[in-house]
Order: structure tokens, then C-alpha cells, then sequence
């Protein structure tokens, strides 16, 4: 039987949202990769339109995991991190993956940072410069148009795109350093909205309905789906329709239920298809 494969999810980890680790963790587990969770700090629940939340930090603990797993001779088929809280996190994600990775180890990397044309509050200026180094260890990427501009150093343009600037991102972005990128929240009209895949010169683009409202936690879905995915086999542009797949069902779910948003979306119900898909 083949070896199990083991990807490390370095995010934060809300109680309440399905977001981070509470989607990254189930998701991957049910491609049938073993998740080893470094968690970056833990709420109650994520910060997206809901005040009162609680918030404990854990940037001090990260160099203590790392150490023992080294310790332990521990090894990754996968590094995949998302939300990270400050500059600090980031140094310490790029120390990890220095560390950890090897030639055979693939990294996929979230910028998660920023939305419609916003950082967000918890950002000081310069972080999406540190995000760009980041980036540029990365195998993969998975940013939002938002979060592609900002690691680009550019102004933020509202949708819908033309396919001229999308491709012009792509290909600025693979300047960065990694060589497949999956750019989210392309839109070329009101009613679609999907993702540009980039990866050995092809340009894929895969769009589904787009629903009225603010979804949170769905970049956290579709970047799992697409590590789980990849991981199992597939191709990144496979990947990428399975996990665009996977997450605008969920979304559809919520919305026809007609659930409270901001505390995330009906993505469990979906994981039987998503297993199907994987040929599990």
C-alpha cells in the first residue's frame, strides 16, 4: 500500500466560522492526507463582521513545535499556509519551510491578507512585502484579485476584469517565484465569478454562479479542496475545478438555506462529493 502523505496547514484556528484549520483539517482528511495542524493562534471566532471575539496569540510557540517535530524526524509531502498575524509569523513560516521542505515537497501558499480592495485591519504597511517573500517559496499561490495586486505593489481595479489584465497579473506574479498560480475572483460580468489557473505557459479559466452577499472562510475552502487535490494527483487545473466546484456548492447551500453568513458555509455536506471526485 502507498505511503500516506502528510501536509503541514500552518493558519489560525477559529471555534466558530469554518475558516483556517476548521476547514483546512477536514478537507484534507478527507483526500486522505494526513493534516498536521500548526496553529498560528486561536479565536473564538474569526474576525469577519463579528466583534467581541477572543484572541490568544501563539507566535511564540511556533519555533518550539517546529523544533520538536525536527526532533522527531518528521517530514512533509506538503506545506500549505494561510492567515498569518503578523510579519514575525511570516519570518517564522519562511524558517519552517527552509527547514522542512524538500526538493519533492510541495508548498502552497495563501496570501491571505486582504479583500475588495482592502488590507485588513489587523495589517500594518510593509506586510504585503514580507507576503511577497513569502510567495516566493511557494510552489503554488492562491491569492484574490485584491491580494495579487498588493503583492504586485499596484492599485486595486474593481471587476469585472478583461482578460488582458488577468493574464498581465498571472504573469507578474510568477516574477514572485512560483510557477502555478491560482488567481481567485475573476470576474468578466455580473453573474460569474472563478478562477485563472497559470501553470507551463496555459492560462484555465473555470467561473460558477455567483451569489449575492459576503461568504467568509470560502478562500480557506477552495485552497484546501485545491491542496487536497493536488496532493491526491491531480493536475493544478483539475484542482482547481474540483475546489471551485466543492466551494460554490457550499456556498450554494448557504444561500438557499438561507444561514447567517457570517458564520460560514455548508461546505460538510459536500465532502461526499468531493472524495467522489478524487476517485475515493
Amino acid at each position: 500500500m502507498e505511503k500516506q502523505k502528510r501536509v503541514a496547514a500552518i493558519h489560525d484556528i477559529s471555534g466558530i466560522g469554518k475558516c483556517s484549520l476548521t476547514a483546512a483539517l477536514p478537507i484534507i482528511s478527507a483526500a486522505g492526507i494526513e493534516a498536521a495542524a500548526l496553529p498560528t493562534a486561536v479565536l473564538s471566532t474569526h474576525t469577519g463582521d463579528i466583534s467581541g471575539y477572543t484572541y490568544r496569540d501563539l507566535t511564540g510557540d511556533l519555533p518550539a513545535v517546529a523544533a520538536h517535530w525536527k526532533a522527531l524526524g518528521i517530514g512533509f509531502d506538503g506545506i500549505y499556509s494561510g492567515f498569518l498575524g503578523s510579519t514575525e509569523q511570516v519570518e517564522m513560516v519562511c524558517d519552517f519551510i527552509d527547514s522542512f521542505a524538500s526538493d519533492e515537497t510541495v508548498i502552497l501558499v495563501d496570501p491571505a491578507m486582504a479583500d475588495s480592495g482592502r488590507m485588513y485591519t489587523t495589517f500594518e504597511d510593509g506586510f504585503a512585502e514580507e507576503m511577497a517573500k513569502l510567495c516566493g517559496k511557494a510552489d503554488i499561490i492562491v491569492p484574490n484579485l485584491t491580494e495579487a495586486a498588493f503583492l504586485l505593489g499596484e492599485e486595486y481595479r474593481e471587476p469585472p476584469y478583461s482578460k488582458e489584465y488577468i493574464e498581465g497579473l498571472l504573469e507578474r506574479l510568477t516574477e514572485l517565484g512560483p510557477k502555478k498560480i491560482v488567481l481567485t475572483g475573476v470576474a468578466f460580468n455580473d453573474d460569474e465569478i472563478g478562477c485563472a489557473v497559470f501553470s507551463g505557459g496555459t492560462v484555465h479559466y473555470r467561473f460558477s454562479e455567483k451569489y449575492d452577499g459576503i461568504y467568509y472562510g470560502t478562500g480557506d475552502i477552495f485552497a484546501s479542496a485545491l491542496i487536497g487535490a493536488y496532493m491526491k494527483g491531480k493536475d493544478i487545473f483539475e484542482s482547481s475545478d474540483i475546489a471551485l466546484e466543492f466551494t460554490c456548492a457550499a456556498i450554494g447551500r448557504t444561500y438557499n438555506a438561507g444561514t447567517d453568513t457570517r458564520f460560514g458555509v455548508n461546505f460538510e455536506q459536500g465532502i461526499g462529493d468531493y472524495i467522489k471526485k478524487l476517485g475515493g
